[in-house]
């Protein structure tokens, strides 16, 4: 599967700014930085939006009315409050420029003609004027590197807007990434669009990993991996620790008859059981975040391995992750496994306390299964074998919906109820 990837790098002084151009526009004969640029095919890359003129000089003519508001400005201010307007932008909290970049996992290219590779960024320059909200006036520069390993789209633009100044109450020029890229949570909405965009014009890509992940440093990632770990670990233990406790209770609710027929149960041994029912459903409740880090450590692994290759140190962490993400799927098919193991021996008990618990016990235990059945933990097939041919049958079959084939499977006389001696195998 190929990847589809849109990034956005800020531009905070017009220094950074003149480099880039430098770079984006190929105006050296070599770079020893960077081998995979191949001079000799720079005359194959693509000018989207062209620019004949520097980068810097290119945004003092796109900030021009810009720049004669702020002049207007310093005029009024005291002579040691006055700035020009390069000081003004490079020591701005806001960007001067932020670059855009559009590219695709390798694959995504192979065999792909030249015109093809123009319909494909024609579709990211769409996206950047739909759905970024961009004007062509905002674009310094635009291009299509195809003389690098992959193709990828440099998109240059200069988010100048006119805002109100609260202080003033005046609309104000001011440069502003945030006007169209709000925060990160706001990246990540766009990137879905992105793929969608892409998508919806024939180019099948998958969306790459979410961007809060996608940037994440390997330590990072790791560090999130052992949080998962160690909740795991909390889980397990918390489990173990209710169920030693609930065992030693029912000790002494097996030995409280009342008469031959009834079992009243301690009140400590509910708590107790009520205990495992919360640690059950934590853990149950915490499976999805499992599943989503594991679904995100195998994304994050076939991204990196496709995009740092020849990063060699990056593929040993790759490689570590693995390994513990094997473990962790492991860990969590065995607290599966005990969840089910828990979820049948409560099924008993509560059957065991409805068949044979006194009046106060048995409308705890309705509540309780209702309880699991509104949480999904019962279906109703469950809530059936716990409540069938007993005095609650009726109540619990209407509550969980207990289909008519099931009713049907039931052989049960209250004249004649189950006397079944009381046992419990927990």
């Amino acid at each position: 599967m190929n990847y589809a990837i849109f990034r956005s790098e800020p531009i905070y002084t017009l220094n950074d700014l003149a480099q880039l151009g430098s770079h984006n526009k190929r105006e050296k004969s070599s770079y020893r930085s960077n081998p995979n640029i191949r001079r000799e095919l720079s005359s194959e890359n693509i000018e989207l939006i062209p620019l004949t003129e520097k980068y810097v000089k290119g945004f003092y003519n796109k900030t021009l009315d810009y720049r004669k508001e702020h002049e207007e400005k310093m005029k009024k201010e005291r002579k040691e409050r006055q700035k020009t307007f390069n000081q003004m932008v490079n020591l701005s909290r806001n960007v001067v420029a932020d670059e855009l970049l559009f590219t695709a996992t390798p694959n995504f290219f192979k065999d792909m003609s030249k015109e093809e590779i123009k319909r494909w960024a024609d579709t990211c320059m769409d996206f950047v004027y739909q759905d970024l909200g961009y004007k062509k006036e905002q674009v310094l520069h635009a291009t299509v590197h195809m003389d690098e390993d992959t193709p990828h789209i440099h998109c240059v633009v200069i988010p100048l807007v006119k805002k109100l100044d609260k202080r003033t109450n005046t609309e104000r020029y001011t440069i502003s990434k945030k006007q169209f890229i709000k925060d990160k949570l706001h990246l990540s909405v766009l990137q879905d669009k992105y793929c969608e965009r892409l998508n919806a014009n024939g180019f099948r890509l998958e969306r790459g990993i979410k961007s809060d992940a996608k940037h994440q440093k390997v330590k990072d990632f790791k560090k999130t991996t052992r949080y998962y770990e160690n909740k795991v670990e909390v889980i397990n233990k918390n489990l173990d620790n209710a169920m030693n406790d609930f065992e030693e209770k029912m000790k002494t609710t097996k030995n409280s008859f009342i008469d031959k027929d009834y079992v009243k149960v301690k009140k400590e041994t509910f708590e107790s059981m009520n205990k495992v029912i919360d640690e059950t459903r934590k853990a149950i409740q915490f499976q999805p975040k499992i599943n989503e880090l594991f679904n995100e450590v195998q994304t994050f692994t076939k991204s990196h391995q496709t995009l740092e290759k020849e990063n060699k140190s990056m593929e040993k962490e790759i490689s570590k992750l693995k390994s513990r993400n094997q473990e962790l799927v492991e860990e969590n098919n065995s607290l599966k496994s005990i969840l089910n193991y828990i979820l049948d021996k409560v099924k008993e008990f509560f059957r065991n306390l409805l068949k044979i618990g006194n009046k106060e016990t048995q409308e705890e235990v309705v509540e309780q299964v209702k309880l699991y059945y509104d949480n999904k933990d019962f279906n109703s097939d469950d809530v059936f074998d716990i409540a069938t041919r007993t005095e609650k049958e009726d109540e619990l079959f209407d509550y969980a919906n207990v289909p008519s084939y099931l009713k049907s499977r039931r052989s049960y006389n209250k004249d004649d109820r189950d006397k079944d001696d009381y046992e419990m195998s927990l």
